[in-house]
């Protein structure tokens, strides 16, 4: 999880004859050298030899000041004695810190070498230097001579690069940084699986083999909110740990130096060495070849569902606007805005049902996968689920060519375009979709419109998302976007004399010579019908273009507009592009209003046919059914 591929670990002398290059030298031969060269030659050291898995270079400079560079994922090692401490200050670290970026600054880590020539430590007169500069990530007294502390000093200095401490602690203060404690609220979120506020011991257990491999036994369990009893109120609550005995943790392990721990932890929930979550994490290859669409798996849909779960305290299978903003508050920001109420099903008080909580995830998976992406890895759907990315919540539908071409297909999301002149009635379309009267969408402000709605209908029994897309009216142009969609519903306004023109334009020069069914919509069908300024009227231009006749809709009810239009315009696409679907081949009884079939049914043998099928599949069900339980 970790970005850095290579460890510059660079010694210089604060005054010659310091003794860095027999440090480099009895590293590598283990052995304090008779004959020591005025400078070691560049080294690397395998990663496969190092504890953190890291090659680590080794550089050798002289106190020449011009031969100083500094770069990226680098350690300075300065080599001092006690004669050497003012130069530190005064000299060296202006010097490292003048050719360094201010976001970037390179951990330091004082050497104190020969330490075999004295009989005391130094370390009184060092640590105030480093309590002063936060650069400096410790000190380390050695001896190339005896080999004292020699392995120890370039593996501080590889854990200085790896697990710096300056992005996560503030000494000055004694806690951790704003941006620290932001990062580990969220881990804290995401791995309260119930959230309610505490991790419990199994939501402990969970953490910890995700983060380092192994659970945690009882007692080490108890032991550790044991000490956080100890040192902070409310730090256990009801045996299970809270955020603030979380944080104190990490803040413990900082202090004791073990803060490759907190790393570990960070890294392992997508954070970098900035503490923002990386873009791998965020967004991790996924190839979608040309014609596929994007869904999501079944998996995914289960793992959405616990979200919401988790979240709708009131158990009311909706989402409030504070269970909303306690939803994402693992975001850096918003997703949803006011317009995603009026893409979705809502209840009776506006808030995002179960039904529309799915649709709306469906619907982002579907227009901008990457921005899906994003998403599951703020609520850590890769961790949750034991994936290794969120690219495994996603399934990339085979090409639509292949499915016209077997004439049967394994997708659940359709697009429908809604096309038609202005005030035809598009958005109304929409809207009744979602279950709202004329009397509702009138409510709905301006700004808060949405030109997308999506829900589920059924073809034959089985349950597909349909996506509405309103495309706005412009005779000069359509975009490819305009036009890519399974089924298009050309829309009027019957009490409108030049409505119907519109959709004859749009239909004759972009959809006549395609392979896209198309639907004509006559809307607003309980005013009066007015003669259309047109050469053809709309029944008679349907028959012509060998059309399904008109189809009479209005959403101004006393009650919710119903859907059995938006099951026909599903199942006509489906038998215009798929009449070969085996898969809908299932026990289905058909029951159709009466209004429907006095208005409808005589002017199509479509519906006809369809109804017959689902009258078939019916009946050889039964037979099957009887003959199973005949068996039996």
């Amino acid at each position: 999880h970790k970005s850095v591929s290579r460890n510059d670990l660079r010694l210089a002398d604060l005054k010659p004859r310091l003794g860095k290059t027999s440090l480099i030298m009895s590293l590598v031969s283990e052995e304090f050298p008779d004959d020591v060269p005025l400078r070691a030659e560049e080294i690397t050291i395998p990663a496969d030899v190092t504890p953190e898995r890291v090659p680590t270079h080794i550089v050798d400079y002289s106190g020449n000041n011009s031969n100083v560079t500094v770069h990226h994922n680098s350690a300075g090692l300065l080599g001092i004695d006690m004669f050497s401490l003012t130069q530190v200050t005064s000299h060296w670290i202006p010097l490292i810190n003048d050719r360094t970026d201010k976001d970037s600054r390179v951990p330091l880590i004082l050497v104190g070498n020969k330490s075999d020539l004295v009989e005391h430590s130094s370390m009184e007169t060092i640590l105030p230097i480093m309590n002063q500069y936060s650069d400096i990530e410790t000190c380390v007294e050695c001896s190339a001579k005896n080999l004292k502390n020699i392995s120890e000093l370039f593996y501080y200095a590889q854990k200085a690069v790896l697990h710096p401490t300056g992005p996560l602690y503030c000494p000055e203060e004694k806690e951790m940084k704003p941006s620290c404690i932001k990062a580990l609220t969220r881990i804290f979120k995401v791995s309260d699986l119930d959230n309610d506020g505490i991790l419990n011991d199994n939501e402990l257990n969970f953490f910890q083999r995700t983060c380092f491999n192994t659970p945690l036994a009882p007692q080490a369990l108890e032991d550790v909110k044991n000490v956080v009893r100890k040192n902070v109120t409310d730090g256990v609550k009801n045996n299970g740990l809270t955020l603030k005995g979380f944080l104190f943790l990490h803040t413990l392990f900082i202090q004791r130096g073990r803060h490759e721990t907190t790393w570990t932890v960070l890294r392992r929930f997508g954070y970098g060495d900035d503490l923002e979550l990386q873009q791998e994490y965020l967004f991790p290859l996924l190839k979608i070849p040309v014609d596929c669409t994007t869904e999501l798996s079944h998996n995914t849909y289960l793992f959405l569902q616990s979200v919401f779960d988790k979240h709708d305290k009131d158990r009311d299978c909706a989402l409030s606007p504070e269970e909303v903003k306690d939803l994402f508050k693992v975001f850096p920001y918003m997703p949803w805005g006011p317009d995603v109420n009026n893409t979705v099903c809502t209840n009776d008080q506006g808030w995002i049902t179960y039904q529309g909580y799915l649709s709306q995830w469906t619907l982002t998976t579907y227009l901008d996968v990457q921005r899906c992406l994003e998403y599951l890895g703020y609520l850590g759907y890769s961790i949750i689920c034991e994936q290794e990315s969120q690219a495994a919540a996603i399934t990339v539908t085979r090409n639509k060519r292949i499915d016209l071409q077997k004439k049967q297909t394994q997708r659940s999301v359709f697009r429908c375009n809604i096309l038609g002149a202005r005030g035809s009635g598009k958005t109304s379309f929409l809207q009744a979709f979602l279950g709202r009267n004329l009397q509702k969408q009138r409510k709905i402000r301006e700004d808060h419109k949405s030109f997308y709605s999506i829900n589920t209908t059924y073809v034959y029994g089985q349950e597909k998302y349909l996506l509405l897309h309103e495309v706005m009216p412009d005779m000069d142009f359509l975009s490819e976007a305009d036009l890519a969609c399974d089924v298009v519903c050309l829309v009027y306004d019957v009490n409108n004399p030049r409505s119907f023109e519109y959709c004859a334009k749009i239909y004759k020069q972009y959809f006549m010579d395609s392979k896209t069914p198309c639907m004509v919509i006559a809307s607003k069908s309980d005013l009066h019908e007015a003669r259309q300024h047109y050469s053809l009227t709309p029944l008679d231009f349907c028959r012509k273009h060998k059309l399904h006749p008109p189809q009479p809709w209005t959403c101004n009810t006393v009650d919710a507009p119903g859907k059995e239009l938006y099951t026909k315009l599903t199942t006509m696409m489906f038998v215009h592009l798929f009449p070969h679907d085996h898969s809908l081949n299932c026990i289905v009884i058909s029951v159709i209003p009466l209004h429907m079939a006095q208005a409808n049914l005589k002017s199509s043998t479509f519906w006809l046919r369809a109804s017959v099928g689902a009258t078939v599949f019916a009946v050889l069900g039964f037979a099957m059914y009887r003959a199973i339980i005949k068996q039996r």
